[in-house]
């Protein structure tokens, strides 16, 4: 779900609140405060979050009218300043009639193409709590941004879920990863309408002609994680074995891919207990998924509820896209990105776990599946160009993230052995849950846990524009067999079906 889209930077300035106690009593604000950075520093992307403050919670306040598109939202942000503030920014596209700042109302504007400048009527301190509260309304199929939108309307609705962006569309935010924070969502549609969040719903009312929906997510998320959906929808629920209540929806129009999405993302629970085993505890307090009527084809990890388009289920039951959107719960939402250079950790393991689940299920080994993507390429492909461990904003989302980023996992399991691979398999997304880390953290944790040198093997098979020599594992196997064509394992038409989908908007 990715934008290829290097942002120029914007005019703003950017971080948020606060005022200390003994300042507040004194009836003073910090003297030489600064506005905060436009930015919050993503090469890939300059323009993407902002700098000045840390958002700890969402409170959002939304009325949704499906007809028409409209939408009107109370956001109340919490946050840290982490600077002497004298202006921030927020990342949003929709229509602000009041803005506040610890009670107080401020002054706002919009600059660049999605950021709003919001000036508070006195000076923020360094370390101080700040509470903003920002009312607005819009019709998000209208705006847009860079060229895109990522606001998706539906028969009976609308969907929001894209990456790296698709807050700016429903609720303002320092839109980066970086920046994780709790949430509360509550929606208004009319009655016999649904609407669809994050987490775990805490009640559901119906007054006057309208039904209330409360979601909440009460684990770190980050902004592009949070998604939304109104629409029509058939309802299931479940629970893990672990007892973790698990909530799917799917659009009632779904036609002839109704039967094929039901009998794949009915099986969430089970994918969810089985890759337990490889990443360890289930790391939210809720799962699901849900399959609305759009017209995209990708799917996407949005934190404890994926979303699957219903062009994933065109083909029949297609249980690698929940293996893939799943894996993402523990790499890449618990353990988040620091940067979106970054972006391989995300892929290459929710790719290879695919590869896993293949080999449980008798299709094909991991060490075959990489043999086949190995062989697949020669070594003029391009394939071999883009650098999975910083592929640039072009190549973000470039098959080679998934397919060679997978590739260099298995190298890394053939490198240092079964034992210490499964242990970094279950240990990092322990070691870092609910923060962010950076490729190079993951090479030197693998370094640590392995007590090998990996210096020169993550330069070759991560940031190296040719086709590495074959890992060890697949060079034996072509001694034993030196004229065999590569192997095609039989779950590998569906695997590659999943690639040319999942994230490729």
């Amino acid at each position: 779900m990715h934008r290829r889209l290097i942002v120029p930077s914007v005019l703003a300035a950017s971080l948020m609140l606060a005022i200390p106690a003994s300042a507040a009593a004194r009836g003073s604000a910090p003297s030489d405060a600064t506005p905060g950075a436009p930015g919050i520093g993503d090469p890939y992307y300059p323009a993407y979050g902002n700098g000045g403050y840390d958002v700890s919670h969402y409170d959002l306040k939304l009325k949704y009218e499906p007809s028409t598109d409209r939408l009107d939202g109370t956001a109340t942000i919490l946050a840290t300043a982490t600077q002497d503030l004298s202006r921030f920014d927020l990342d949003f596209l929709l229509d602000v009639s009041e803005v506040r700042v610890n009670g107080a109302k401020a002054t706002f504007a919009t600059s660049g193409q999605h950021e709003l400048e919001v000036t508070p009527a006195r000076s923020l301190a360094k370390g101080s709590s700040v509470t903003v509260v920002v009312r607005y309304s819009g019709v998000p199929s209208t705006k847009s941004a860079y060229g895109f939108s990522t606001w998706h309307r539906t028969p009976d609705g609308a969907v929001a879920a894209d990456e790296p962006e698709s807050a700016w569309w429903w609720f303002p935010s320092n839109d980066h990863p970086l920046d994780k924070a709790t949430f509360d969502v509550s929606v208004s549609v009319p009655d016999g309408t649904q609407a669809i969040s994050n987490g775990v719903l805490q009640s559901q009312r119906s007054k006057l002609g309208r039904t209330t929906f409360n979601w909440r997510s009460n684990k770190p998320q980050a902004t592009y994680l949070t998604t939304l959906a109104v629409g029509k929808f058939d309802i299931t629920t479940d629970t893990t074995a672990a007892g973790v209540p698990i909530v799917n929806a799917y659009s009632k129009d779904l036609g002839d891919n109704y039967g094929a999405a039901r009998a794949s993302v009915e099986r969430t629970g089970e994918v969810a207990d089985w890759l337990s085993g490889y990443f360890g505890p289930y790391p939210f307090s809720a799962l699901g998924g849900y399959v609305p009527n759009t017209t995209t084809g990708y799917a996407l990890e949005t934190q404890t509820r994926p979303f699957y388009s219903p062009k994933q289920f065109a083909n029949g039951a297609n249980t690698s896209v929940i293996v893939h959107e799943l894996a993402h719960q523990w790499y890449g939402d618990s353990v988040s990105l620091k940067g979106w250079k970054d972006i391989w950790i995300n892929e290459g393991f929710a790719s290879y776990a695919e590869w896993l689940w293949s080999e449980s299920e008798g299709q094909g080994t991991t060490q075959q599946l990489a043999d086949y993507v190995y062989d697949s390429h020669p070594a003029d492909d391009a394939f071999w160009t883009v650098k999975p461990g910083d592929p640039g904003a072009d190549n973000q989302f470039d098959a080679a993230v998934y397919d060679r980023g997978a590739l260099a996992i298995q190298a890394l399991r053939n490198k240092i052995g079964d034992t210490a691979f499964f242990r970094i398999l279950k240990g990092w997304p322990t070691e870092h849950a609910y923060g962010n880390a950076s490729v190079a953290d993951f090479e030197k944790y693998a370094e640590r846990i392995s007590g090998k040198p990996l210096a020169e093997f993550f330069d070759t098979w991560l940031f190296t524009t040719a086709k590495p020599a074959a890992p060890a594992a697949a060079a034996k196997a072509r001694i034993a067999r030196p004229d065999a064509k590569p192997v095609r394992p039989r779950s590998w038409e569906q695997i590659e079906r999943t690639h040319r989908t999942v994230h490729a908007h």
